[in-house]
């Protein structure tokens, strides 16, 4: 009878039959017969099942219901202002109520606001427990402070169910031995709520808990704790309808907190107790919540019980995964046998910092303090820290055997009541700054100025740093350092020796000298039965072998997904990888490998309850890909605590389908079975192939032990290595890593590798060498993919599944690969067995020529004959140039022919598409093709990627026709913003702005028609990209505004928008810098695009662009070309579906590229939502392109992807190649207008009805696709505009630019220098763009004379102060500036300097804030004090002298001269490759272990640096009255000594090459 019982329930969880009845029939039975024991297990697998139900149906019931379309709730995002202020002396005050309230206020440009502007995204604060007031309004008897605990408690509106939830949690305090003193209602006045509140506001009440024995406070807080979860869990899976609606904010002894969804300013009128001046607290912790557009919920306000958060968890689905299975051995004596009822720990479907704050809560019931918990979950980067001491080393490394890092973007602030205070991630990419004022007042807000306070009651300016932690005692009323804090820390227990006891590394397991097994087939037959190309051996392995770096690639990609392929594809094709983009950043592992690690912990799991040694009883690798010598000293380890065992992945052929389903079940049993003999390493192996024994995927194998062990609630216990013969590229390691590996050895790469050299195909090195090789450059893919999508380490990327699926149905996805999205169905295990029989018949030939052949071609990443499909093959180049230069009609139907049956022929999701419900109209009626051609676009590929022929020819183009070309990121020579003699115009109209920077002066901008903001590109999302400094010759440099041959490293976005606030932001300061042009921001397609277009929207950006993946590029990773990002059509309808549900689509204009090659190609474009159209290989084509793809080696011999003089005079394209180009496209897609009955494109846009889906697909695996979800029409289609119908309001009206435009009419019309004064705020956001845009306009890229305009501010000024700042204007900052100083810098003079009442010292309080002077290109900065993180990055001319600095200081800089007259952070110079910086280094810490010394050396300083550096220095103290700049220029000799000069090896060498070459010349001799 138990086995049955233990039976339904496993069927249950696998297939989810409807089986709660035949349960509830049993238990009648068994209580009838009075068989109790089986009564309970069948009640506990009931409740299993009811925990699992609402796993699925309860994801938090408001937004369940908005699973719809191609939009996915899970994928939602939110950002926010968080802030604490707190007093130092104790004093219990309502006014900390009233400040913090107002830091809220003054946070609100940080976010977005809903399509009906009222309602709020959620804010809360947090406040110590009013004791004294309590006792006045409560009408029971309260017990003496912290001897009782308060809770606040959201309860449902309907009467029986608000009973139900009361009499459950009372149940549950009595049931832990506890007292309930009383319930008490909380006085509210609803009449400030907006409609979304008010419809899902709860009844609020506050519960009162006494003790009922003399317990300690930890006893009394764990029940306190057990009886809120059990009640939780009872309450959830009680199926009561209202369920969503009950929700414990708080539960404490020391603080309480008032939250929900509510505009700040309206949180004091809705809690009426905030009002009340006996309502008293020492702190405040406050938080508003700007989600770029989840739902929101009262219970998803912040702060949570602990912290509040501002920013992203990237890592939130590995953190999740990995503490359920924490759950499988959690035991603890606080909680006794009750701790089952506890689990989950992580409720589903809540926000990622919901769930961090769950896990935090745990942790204080295990003995580590709250400092301790936030040390362990948000480590420092610690892993290469050259300065950090060995005790602290050791904390971590212990720690990170128990957990991983919880990683992103991240400020957190946190408190228990006695400590307050806050953390911030590894990198850095959140502001956080605090003030602590002489009258005991501390002040912590993600922006400096949110209160006021008067310049002399300011004790000390100070943020937090990269990891570090800031701290304050209540009790004590003191503030405590990070160092003094973690050193008391990591000394109370003994690490260090724990590690050293404990600790086993790969490199000190002996070796036992046997050797791996042997394969009994020829390696010939084992290539082609895992589907080995020639491809994969010439262009993915042996360059990785050769050269420890990733190959790379050009111009895209045209090849079928591979759920349309005809090709057998390995299982990983299927997964695309997420990347960050706008709402996260990605990270740079290359320039900033300081806080990236993918080393990785193998052994069993413990009890995170136990703090002990054996916790560290883990065997460490340095580099998870391992050889076959280290596979086998695991294989064979004897050494105590670890045992390893080997389970064959290998299915029988002749079984089919059958086989392969029964031995992924039978590899469970074996797991288990060797479970149960010890063992904690389960190698999966699929050596030993054959003809009777096929292998079964390697991901797939990996995917189910990890999952399935884990429903049976066993993978605790073991980590698996998988030794495979499959993985050869990052792609395909990520997968098996993102799915539970812990180590990979691919030993079919080993032994081609070895045959290449032996061979002779791979020369100058041995066998070994070659083999670490292309170790090495796997572990740097590994990290690339990791990075993309902002985490630092392997560790929290293990098993966080970051993909999404294109092709799998979800029968077998929910089985298989749980967890992860997959939207447009597909194919399942009888398909994935059939792509094996595929490659077993090409292994296995009928006829012996056959088996003589070589391999297959490949021919993924260029056209080869025989090979994969390409949309541009020669067949379609030769008709498509044919048709452009001929002006041949009947040529360019043959073209759109072959392209078009090609894409019906399973080439592209858009060929499974056919027009549906036509309505004919005569063709004139259809608007003229002069028109159509002006919502097209020519794509972004940037002056020195491609040749100024190839440039300018299509700005020519696209000018005449009314069309907008694209500058690319690589500026604009700035005689092109002029017309020619004829009339033509080479200017583009539209302005790239990257994350290079490369020429972004207030100038550039002004000439714009529309400035792009590329935040990912197609070919690469979520990578940067270099120009290498031969390719940099002077007239590019000149573009760029940089200097010649000195390469150009553009950065992932992650300096200026690491979160939508900051992507706000940029679009305002560009706004601000052209009022006339729009902002366009470029996004490529991926799972969750919709929510970020929604953000921008939200950003107010005019345009969005929605990129397909398959967009080309000069140059990318072989890796990013194939496996990032999706086709166009999911993230299109995605962003469509949610622009309207949100009610946002009217605001913004959408846009869409990627392989638009068609007239048909736009009709479904534009069916599906868009509005503009962007072409980039078809226009370069039809400029003569033959598509070699050997863009990034400077050969193209059409002269196009070149700077190569004598290949540039084989460029023989015209304007009226693209023009024709273009009018084909145009009257094909007028000729489908009129069949489907629209006589313009505006009316076309979003029409999803004329496209039909069900086409009769015969394909095995195309059969199973299902496209409706992109074709889905939300109900509010019928009720709101589906296309661009009014304009963004950019609330510019109030910019403090106007009044000065005002003021200094003489100055900028006359050249009549003039001295104006404001007062200035945080508020005042950009200042200076709108001026200098004006100035621009005037004069040019000259501006004004130096000083013309001479301004004075006095305060505390917004972001951005002076960006694009042009020349001829000053701005004397007396105060303090937030984020961005100086972005852009286009000439102007920037002067910051302390207030004169002031009297902190200057150079030990931070001043500026993070990522000042990025992108600069001219002008000077003086800076009176520390900046932040991120100072001079990219900075490319500018002249800044700075008291201090931050980590990251002078990264990527081309050019101009940074003074440091203070301590740096780390990782100085990353990536430097021009400029000069001077560092004040008196105790030589800046040269031990500060600065990245790769790209740079330490000169000693020269009479003519003397003089130059003297200057600079007098001009600060002139400019500022600096007392540090006056103490060393009284001492100079002295001081001049102690001074390092950073320069940059390639800027050297490009300086002399300067001096003693011939100037070179551009222009082109054409005979």
């Amino acid at each position: 009878m138990l086995i049955f019982v233990n039976y339904l329930t496993n069927e249950y969880l696998l297939k989810k039959t409807a089986i709660i009845d035949i349960y509830l029939f049993l238990y009648h039975i068994c209580i009838k017969n009075r068989n109790n024991e089986i009564a309970l297990v069948v009640i506990q697998n009931l409740l299993h099942i009811f925990a699992l139900k609402s796993l699925i149906s309860n994801q938090n019931l408001l937004i369940m219901l908005k699973k719809q379309g191609m939009y996915l709730p899970e994928f939602e995002h939110e950002n926010c202002g968080a802030g604490f202020i707190c007093n130092l002396k104790g004093e219990k005050t309502n006014q900390i109520i009233h400040d913090a309230l107002e830091i809220l206020v003054k946070l609100e440009h940080r976010g977005g606001v809903s399509a009906d502007g009222k309602t709020g995204d959620g804010a809360g604060l947090l406040i110590d427990i009013p004791h004294e007031y309590f006792k006045r309004v409560c009408n029971f008897k309260i017990p003496a402070q912290r001897d009782y605990a308060v809770g606040m408690v959201f309860l449902p509106k309907v009467s029986n169910q608000y009973q139900f939830c009361k009499t459950i949690f009372e149940q549950e305090i009595k049931a832990q031995g506890l007292s309930l003193l009383g319930w008490r209602k909380v006085p509210v006045d609803s009449s400030n709520l907006g409609e979304i509140a008010l419809a899902s506001e709860p009844i609020i009440e506050q519960i009162f808990i006494g003790k009922t024995e003399d317990i300690s406070e930890n006893v009394f807080k764990a029940k306190l704790y057990a009886a809120r979860k059990i009640t939780e869990h009872t309450i959830r899976n009680s199926k009561i309808s209202e369920s969503g609606y009950f929700y414990v904010p708080s539960l404490s002894t020391t603080t309480l907190i008032y939250k929900g969804i509510i505009m700040p300013e309206d949180i004091g009128p809705y809690y009426t107790d905030l009002q009340q001046i006996d309502l008293v607290t020492r702190l405040a912790l406050v938080h508003q919540r700007f989600s770029t557009n989840t739902m929101p919920t009262w219970e998803l306000a912040q702060p949570f019980r602990y912290m509040c958060q501002n920013g992203e968890i990237n890592t939130l689905r590995g953190n999740v995964s990995r503490m359920r299975i924490r759950e499988e051995i959690m035991k603890s004596d606080v909680f006794g046998p009750q701790i089952e009822k506890l689990f989950p720990i992580i409720l589903p479907g809540k926000s990622d910092s919901a769930s961090m704050d769950m896990v935090v809560e745990l942790l204080t019931h295990t003995g580590r303090s709250l400092p301790e918990i936030m040390m362990m979950m948000i480590p420092e980067a610690w892993e290469k820290h050259q300065t950090m001491t060995e005790d602290r080393k050791a904390f971590y490394e212990y720690n990170a055997c128990i957990m991983e890092p919880w990683d992103g973007p991240a400020s957190v602030p946190f408190t228990d009541g006695d400590y307050i205070g806050a953390l911030l991630d590894r990198n850095g990419l959140r502001p956080s700054r605090y003030t602590v004022t002489k009258s005991g007042k501390l002040i912590m807000s993600s922006e400096i100025g949110v209160v006021d306070i008067a310049p002399e009651d300011v004790e000390k300016h100070g943020r937090l740093e990269p990891g570090k932690m800031f701290l304050v005692d209540m009790n004590e009323g003191r503030i405590i350092e990070d160092e003094e804090i973690k050193s008391k820390i990591v000394s109370e227990r003994p690490y260090k020796e724990w590690l050293k006891n404990k600790r086993l590394h790969l490199k000190d397991v002996p070796y036992t000298n046997d050797t791996c097994p042997i394969e009994t087939i020829d390696i010939k037959t084992r290539q082609r039965l895992f589907n080995y190309t020639f491809e994969d051996i010439q262009e993915v392995i042996t360059p990785m072998a050769v050269g420890g770096k990733e190959a790379l690639g050009s111009m895209g990609i045209d090849t079928p997904l591979a759920v349309l392929s005809d090709k057998p594809q390995l299982i990983s094709n299927y997964f695309k990888q997420l990347f960050a983009q706008v709402t996260n950043p990605p990270l740079d592992g290359i320039r900033e490998e300081i806080v990236t690690d993918i080393s990785l912990n193998l052994g069993e799991d413990r009890n995170i309850f136990n703090i002990s040694e054996e916790q560290c009883r883990k065997l460490k690798i340095q580099n998870p890909v391992i050889s076959n010598a280290d596979l086998e000293k695991i294989r064979t380890i004897s050494i105590e605590s670890f045992k390893a065992e080997t389970i064959e992945i290998l299915y029988p052929k002749s079984e089919g389908l059958n086989g392969l389903e029964n031995a992924l079940e039978d590899i469970i049993v074996q797991t288990t079975k060797a479970l149960e003999r010890g063992t904690n390493i389960i190698i999966l192996s699929d050596r030993g192939v054959n003809k009777q024994f096929a292998p079964i995927p390697a991901l797939l194998a990996c995917s189910y032990v990890n999952h399935q062990m884990n429903r049976l609630r066993k993978r605790s216990y073991f980590d698996i290595i998988i030794e495979s013969a499959e993985p050869r590229e990052p792609h395909h390691f990520a997968t098996l890593f993102g799915y539970g590996a812990s180590a990979i050895n691919p030993y079919m790469v080993n032994e081609i590798i070895r045959m290449q050299v032996k061979e002779g195909f791979i020369e100058g090195m041995d066998e070994q060498k070659a083999v670490d090789n292309f170790n090495k450059a796997i572990g740097k893919g590994i990290l690339k993919v990791m990075n993309k999508i902002g985490i630092s380490t392997l560790h929290s990327y293990r098993g966080s599944q970051i993909f999404e699926i294109v092709g799998f149905n979800s029968q077998f996805v929910e089985k298989y690969f749980p967890y992860t999205a997959s939207r447009i169905e597909g194919i399942g295990l009888y398909e994935i067995e059939k792509e094996i029989n595929e490659r077993y018949k090409y292994a296995y030939p009928d006829n012996t020529i056959d088996k003589r052949l070589g391999l297959n071609i490949g021919g993924d990443y260029r056209w080869r004959r025989n090979g994969e499909k390409h949309l541009f093959n020669p067949t379609t180049v030769a008709k498509l140039q044919q048709a452009v230069r001929l002006s041949d009609q009947a040529s360019y139907d043959v073209y759109s022919k072959a392209i078009n049956e090609q894409s019906e022929n399973l080439m592209t999701i858009r060929g499974l598409f056919e027009f549906d419900n036509l309505d004919p109209i005569p063709l004139e009626e259809v608007e003229d093709w002069t028109e159509i051609v002006k919502h097209f676009k020519t794509g972004a590929m940037s002056y020195g990627s491609i040749s100024r022929e190839a440039h300018e020819n299509l700005a020519i183009a696209m000018n005449r026709i009314g069309g907008k070309s694209n500058s690319g990121e690589g500026g604009e020579d700035r005689k092109r913003f002029h017309p020619d003699v004829n009339g033509d115009s080479r200017n583009s109209a539209i302005k790239q702005v990257a994350s290079g920077r490369f020429g972004v002066t207030s100038h550039y901008l002004t000439n714009a028609k529309e400035i792009q903001i590329k935040m990912a590109q197609g070919a690469k999302p979520g990578e940067g990209g270099q120009l290498p400094g031969e390719k940099v010759l002077p007239w590019i440099a000149a573009a760029r505004n940089s200097t010649p041959f000195v390469g150009l490293i553009s950065p992932p976005p992650h300096h200026d928008i690491y979160s939508i606030e900051d992507l706000a932001q940029l679009i305002f300061d560009l706004k601000n810098a052209n009022r006339d042009a729009r902002v366009n921001v470029k996004l490529v397609s991926e799972v969750g695009v919709g929510t970020i277009a929604a953000g921008v929207a939200k950003a107010k950006a005019d345009v969005v662009l929605i990129s397909g993946y398959d967009g080309g590029t000069g140059a990318s990773p072989l890796t990013s070309l194939k496996h990032a990002g999706l086709p166009w059509e999911l993230g299109l309808s995605e962003a469509q579906q949610t622009l309207v549900l949100n009610n946002l689509r009217s605001r913004i204009v959408v846009e869409c590229d990627g392989q638009l090659k068609t007239g048909r190609d736009v009709a479904i474009a534009a069916l599906l939502g868009a509005e503009e159209f962007g072409f980039a290989t078809a226009p370069l084509v039809a400029s003569g392109c033959i598509m070699m793809r050997k863009c990034h080696l400077n050969t193209c011999p059409v002269g196009i992807a070149t700077q190569d003089k004598e290949l540039r005079k084989n460029f023989k394209g015209t304007p009226e190649h693209v023009i024709n180009f273009f009018y084909y496209i145009a009257e094909e897609l007028r000729g489908i207008m009129a069949q489907l009955g629209f006589r313009t494109l505006k009316e076309m846009v979003g029409q999803t009805h004329k496209i039909n889906a069900n086409k009769a697909i015969k394909h095995y695996k195309a059969k199973g696709l299902d496209l409706s979800a992109i074709l889905y029409r939300p109900e509010a289609y019928s009720k709101m505009p589906v296309r661009n119908t009014e304009k963004q309001d950019h609330n510019l009206e109030d910019v403090l630019d106007f009044t000065i435009l005002k003021d200094s009419h003489r100055a900028l019309y006359r050249k009549e220098k003039m001295d104006l004064a404001y007062p200035i705020n945080n508020t005042n956001r950009t200042v200076g763009a709108i001026v200098s845009n004006e100035i621009s306009k005037i004069y040019g890229h000259l501006g004004l004379p130096e000083d013309t305009l001479n301004i004075g501010f006095k305060g505390s000024a917004g972001q951005s102060f002076g960006a694009f700042g042009a020349h001829g204007l000053t701005f004397t900052l007396e105060g303090n500036t937030n984020d961005y100083l100086g972005k852009g810098l286009s000439g102007a003079k920037l002067i910051v300097k302390k207030p004169a009442k002031a009297d902190f010292i200057a150079e030990n309080n931070i001043i500026v804030g993070n990522v000042c002077l990025f992108g600069a290109v001219q002008g000077q900065a003086f800076i009176n004090g520390i900046a932040g993180e991120r100072f001079a990055v990219r900075n490319s001319g500018a002249t800044a002298v700075v008291e201090g600095v931050g980590d990251h200081c002078c990264e990527y800089m081309t050019g101009g001269k940074v003074v440091v007259l203070g301590r740096t952070g780390r990782n100085f110079a990353a990536g430097m490759s021009g400029g000069i910086a001077y560092v004040y280094d008196p105790e030589n810490k800046f040269t031990n272990g500060l600065c990245n010394t790769e790209t740079i050396e330490f000169e000693t300083i020269t009479a003519e640096d003397d003089s130059e550096l003297k200057t600079l220095i007098e001009k600060h103290v002139l400019y500022t009255n600096s007392s540090l700049g006056n103490r060393l220029l009284s001492d100079w000799e002295n001081s001049l000594n102690n001074f390092v000069k950073v320069m940059p090896t390639e800027y050297k060498r490009a300086l002399k090459r300067l001096e003693t070459e011939e100037p070179m010349v551009e222009e082109l001799t054409i005979a």
